[in-house]
């Protein structure tokens, strides 16, 4: 466990008398904090009854801090100092903290946040009617392990800022990383020399880098079209730093990137094949947290009866859990992105692997098929399944996996799962988002 902060230390936010418009600034108040809400922000009630007894979310704070604050809407107020600390506070091993968007919990111990974390998830499934809940299997990854990172760019004043967001704010210049693998925190700097020489970027946009087993895997957005001079430029940076491809699309759109530059071919492996992904592919986040949910998926699957026997594979991306499904059963899988379907045929010739380029949500694989399947493994969009939820749910699928990013669109259909008879029979809970209030999970439902 961290060093705990020291009392009166954090945040190292300067009282104001006037916010940022020039209205006077409400007066500071102290508060007790009493827990977390579901994006990270303390819980927190005045200490002085007459302050009124309301409930404000207060960034940055722990359960058991007192704390000197400012309230900047009905519900919301800003910390100021820390009076007392809670328990469970330790010091933040980032000095971005604070201002960079990027982690909202680096002030608590992970070993208290994955319990948050499981205690919210399993308050969640009982509110939506599950009355037996099976044992919580965890994991958490380890610091600097994530592979994915989506950064803002600005040029600004002669300078090239790469960050994240802060709250409401204009990106922070990452000048350091205690969650993003070294590989990309060390492409940050001669990145910065290079887009400040480009054309590429006349004010702002945004970078993808996923890190694959070839290399770094770099995809811009920007504001403006990239010239000779700079197609040069990123093929001599691609051969310096070891980056097999990099690519770009006119930040706004969704057209299918253009290839700058690929001095060696793409590749990651899932299960025992290697894909070779199209720019900005959909990843998990770390490789730990894909195995983990690569693992239960796998655990979760019925005892298969035979060789006939198929499972159905909803929003398969690139085949993060088609491949290591195929090892065991035959599966149809179905995606709607192009460019992930052609890298899913590509790499499944020989397997047994079906695969079918479709809009789930406008065109749902329909009840009937779904149905005759031995399982269903779905792994919707953070906005949920849609129209797909509603065919499974007449089409009554014996086994149904359930690949989760977003807790509150679980919750939604575990009230319509069960309704339709289902049970909860396994739950793993995979926390790859560290130092944040995301929750990935995986919840396997069956009906007799």
């Amino acid at each position: 466990m961290r060093r705990k902060a020291e009392r009166g230390r954090r945040p190292a936010r300067s009282r104001q008398s006037a916010d940022a418009t020039g209205a006077e600034a409400s007066p500071s108040q102290l508060f007790d904090v009493t827990g977390l809400g579901g994006s990270g922000d303390g819980l927190a009630r005045p200490v002085d009854p007459s302050d009124g007894g309301d409930l404000v979310f207060i960034p940055f704070t722990a359960p058991g801090d007192r704390v000197l604050a400012r309230r900047t809407g009905h519900d919301r107020a800003v910390a100021e100092q820390i009076i007392v600390p809670g328990s469970e506070r330790v010091e933040p091993p980032c000095s971005l903290f604070g201002q960079c968007g990027g982690c909202a919990l680096q002030h608590l111990s992970t070993t208290w946040t994955l319990d948050w974390k499981k205690d919210r998830l399993l308050t969640g499934l009982r509110k939506a009617g599950v009355s037996d809940i099976p044992f919580v299997r965890t994991t958490q990854t380890g610091p600097y392990t994530r592979r994915r990172a989506e950064l803002a760019l600005r040029r600004k004043q002669g300078t090239i800022i790469i960050g994240l967001h802060q709250r409401g704010g204009d990106p922070v210049d990452l000048t350091e990383c205690h969650l993003l693998h070294p590989a990309l925190t060390a492409l940050l700097p001669p990145l910065r020399e290079l887009l400040a020489k480009t054309a590429l970027l006349k004010r702002e946009g945004d970078l993808l880098i996923n890190l694959l087993d070839s290399g770094p895997d770099l995809l811009f957005s920007s504001d403006a079209n990239p010239g000779t001079a700079d197609r040069s430029r990123f093929a001599t940076f691609a051969v310096q730093h070891a980056i097999p491809r990099i690519a770009w699309r006119r930040a706004g759109t969704i057209d299918v990137p253009e290839i700058l530059t690929q001095i060696a071919p793409t590749r990651i492996r899932f299960g025992d094949t290697d894909v070779e992904p199209p720019p900005g592919a959909f990843l998990q986040a770390s490789r730990d947290g894909e195995i983990a949910i690569q693992a239960a998926v796998i655990e979760a699957l019925p005892r298969i009866p035979g060789k006939k026997a198929r499972v159905i594979e909803l929003y398969a991306g690139c085949g993060t859990l088609t491949f290591p499904l195929a090892e065991h059963i035959r599966v149809e899988a179905f995606e709607g992105h192009a460019a992930a379907v052609r890298s899913l045929q590509q790499a499944s010739a020989g397997k047994r692997i079906a695969v079918t380029l479709r809009d789930l949500n406008r065109q749902p694989v329909e009840a009937r098929e779904l149905g005759s399947a031995l399982a269903v493994i779905i792994d919707p969009p953070h906005s949920g399944a849609g129209m797909q939820m509603t065919q499974i749910l007449d089409g009554k699928p014996g086994v149904l996996i359930y690949v989760s990013c977003n807790p509150k669109i679980l919750f939604r259909d575990t009230v319509s799962l069960l309704a339709k008879g289902y049970r909860l029979d396994s739950i793993a809970l995979i926390d790859q988002f560290l130092w944040s209030a995301e929750i990935e999970t995986v919840c396997r439902f069956s009906r007799k």
